[in-house]
């Protein structure tokens, strides 16, 4: 059997097993386009995020993208910068990003599932910490665009002593 072709393959079975998923558990996916992935939104404590769930068919990899409803503005981003490297420190499961031409603000998780297969029990584990970590640290994002605050006191703020 060819070997890129199986890739393909799996990555088509991992989107739609992915998309099987996403609508069974109350996501309502709507893929873009004609490509491998959907967009889907999250309601949190603290924020409404627009996310991404991404299959790359040749990779054999699962990308989740939750996006800040906020990006940072030019002149708070380097504070922004070290407040999400200090937010990354520590965190097992995914990580912060941010694009600093436009300031956009996302937390990622992915998955690497060549040669198995992608489970709904491994796309859970991969979407909600994600979700849930973004929405645990917007307030201290937000404090640190609006509020004045250091990146230090908000990752403290929201940490406590673990920081």
């Amino acid at each position: 059997m060819n070997h890129v072709g199986s890739e393909v393959q799996n990555g088509q079975q991992a989107f739609a097993t992915l998309g099987t998923f996403l609508a069974e558990d109350g996501w309502y996916p709507q893929q873009i386009e004609e490509r491998t992935i959907y967009r889907v939104g999250f309601e949190g404590k603290n924020g409404r995020y627009s996310c991404f769930a991404q299959i790359r068919l040749d990779l054999e990899q699962f990308l989740f993208y939750a996006i800040a409803p906020t990006k940072a503005p030019e002149a708070a981003r380097a504070a922004v910068a070290e407040f999400l490297t200090r937010a990354n420190y520590g965190l097992r499961i995914g990580n912060f990003e941010m694009d600093y031409s436009d300031g956009e603000v996302r937390y990622k998780s992915s998955l690497d599932f060549e040669g198995a297969l992608l489970t709904p029990a491994l796309i859970r584990n991969a979407i909600y910490p994600a979700v849930q970590t973004l929405d645990r640290y917007l307030p201290g994002f937000m404090s640190v665009i609006y509020g004045g605050q250091t990146p230090e006191a908000a990752i403290q703020t929201i940490e406590g002593d673990a920081a």
